[in-house]
Formats: structure tokens, sequence, C-alpha cells
């Protein structure tokens, strides 16, 4: 899915090029790392200079003002810091597929959502704004915190949301033993990690049986998006694998294609892929 660009009152993909992309998070201008831009940049080098962070591997952040900051995206308040990965708590790309999520929640009573994977929890509160009631699971102590935080920031605090910090298989199977079960999946796996017992995630590897997990906790109708950002992943063999966990009716309607920003400059960002689903 191309995303066109579009200013979103708290982003802006400007350009990317040289194996970097460069960003407006709100009020500041932010150079990072972007592997599969390996074309030459558009924009001038006085544009890219113009950055307020700049993240260089292996040497972290350079800048005046490190402080966090916020930014208004989509009628959410979302709280940014620079981290030791170079991210900074959005993944701007994820909101191209919140109107397919509104749309997909459209006519559900009370419905219910599980976010696997749920980081700084950006996804979880547009999800609860469109009225979901949602359980937010991510194994990182202070993202779920940063998640939290953001809710307060956004008037959401008091929204039905639950925020679990746990393994996203081990929960989903307690779930599944619990008898419980959400008319919406939203997940987005890391490439590769480590599992509870510090054992090697790969999702190529983990895939299958995360989505079984998710399958048995699913309602006949659930609606299911999975995001990937890997590069080198075929967006059918992503779509084939949703199919065959999840076994979606003849009505079902599937979508899987690449994530795709488009830059100010014209520049197209390969970050990934996606696969989404309502069982039907």
């Amino acid at each position: 899915m191309r995303q066109t660009p579009a200013d979103q009152h708290g982003y802006d993909l400007l350009d990317a090029g040289d194996g970097r992309r460069l960003e407006r998070f709100g009020a500041r201008l932010v150079d990072r790392p972007a592997p599969s831009a390996v074309w030459p940049p558009r924009l001038t080098a006085t544009d890219w200079a113009a950055a307020d962070l700049r993240f260089e591997r292996g040497a972290g952040w350079d800048g005046a003002d490190r402080t966090p900051w916020t930014v208004e995206l989509d009628g959410l308040t979302i709280e940014l810091r620079p981290t030791d990965s170079g991210q900074v708590g959005l993944f701007p790309e994820h909101a191209g597929f919140w109107p397919w999520l509104r749309a997909a929640l459209a006519g559900r009573p009370d419905p219910q959502v599980l976010n696997l994977f749920g980081s700084t929890g950006v996804t979880t509160l547009a999800l609860a704004g469109a009225g979901a009631r949602v359980t937010h699971v991510d194994a990182s102590r202070p993202a779920v915190g940063w998640a939290r935080h953001n809710a307060t920031l956004s008037n959401l605090a008091d929204a039905p949301v639950r925020w679990i910090v746990d393994d996203a298989l081990s929960f989903a199977r307690r779930e599944a033993r619990r008898g419980r079960r959400y008319d919406g999946i939203v997940l987005d796996p890391p490439t590769f990690g480590h599992g509870p017992s510090g054992s090697r995630w790969e999702l190529a590897d983990a895939l299958p049986a995360l989505l079984n997990a998710c399958a048995a906790v699913a309602t006949d109708d659930a609606f299911v998006l999975l995001t990937a950002h890997a590069t080198g992943l075929d967006p059918e063999d992503l779509g084939d694998v949703l199919v065959d966990a999840f076994q979606p009716g003849p009505g079902a309607d599937l979508v899987a294609d690449r994530i795709e920003p488009v830059a100010r400059s014209g520049a197209v960002l390969p970050l990934g892929v996606a696969a989404r689903m309502i069982r039907g």
C-alpha cells in the first residue's frame, strides 16, 4: 500500500536516499537510517543538514535537544523520545491502516480487539478512540509505561484498555485456554528478537505458531491486521500464512501488499509488508 505524502499534523516524510530518511515529527526534523533507501537523495545536502536530530548506528544520536517532545497525529497526542535503537516511539506508516481498522470496527457492538507487540500504544489508542475495548500486549515494561503515558496525553487514560506486559505467543495461548475471543487482532511482530526463555525469535519460523494462537482466540468474523517490517518478505506469502492459520470462509476479504510511504520529494520508501483480512 503506497501512502501518499500528506501532512498528518504531526508527521511528514520529506525524503529518503543513501540508506537514510529525513522526517518531520512535529517541530523537529529527524535524519535516521533507512537501509532500503538505496538510491541517491532527491533533496539537497542543505535540506538534510537542517535536521535537528541525527542517528548513526554505533554512534547514537547527535543533536542539541534530545529531550522528549510531543506530536499530534489524527487526534492523538504522542510523546516521542530518541531511543538507543534509533526509534522515536512512533511508526507513522501504521496510521495508514487506521481507516481500514475503523471500517472493520463499524457496526460491531462493543468490539474486543487484541493488539500484540503494541509498543508505545499509538494504534491501541486509535482503536480505543474508535470505540474498541483493547487488550494491549508488549513484552517491554517500559514500552507499556510509555503507552499508558500516551493515553494520558491523548485524554484516553480512562479508555477501556487492558495494559499487559507479557510475551505475545504465551499470552495468546493462555487467552485461548480461558475461552476469551476477540473481534479483531492486530499484530506487528519483530523480524528478529528473543523469546521469554532467551531463545532466538525469527519471524519466518515463529509466525505460523503465533498466527495459530491468534486464530484460536478470534471470532468467526474477526478482522486481522498483520504488519512486518521486513522488506525481503513477499506480500502474497504473508497473506498465505494468514489464510492457513485463520481458515477464512468463502466471503473473506484479504489484501496483502507492501508498505511504501511516498516522501514529499517523490521517493518511495519500502518499509515492509502487510496483510489484512476480515475472516468472513
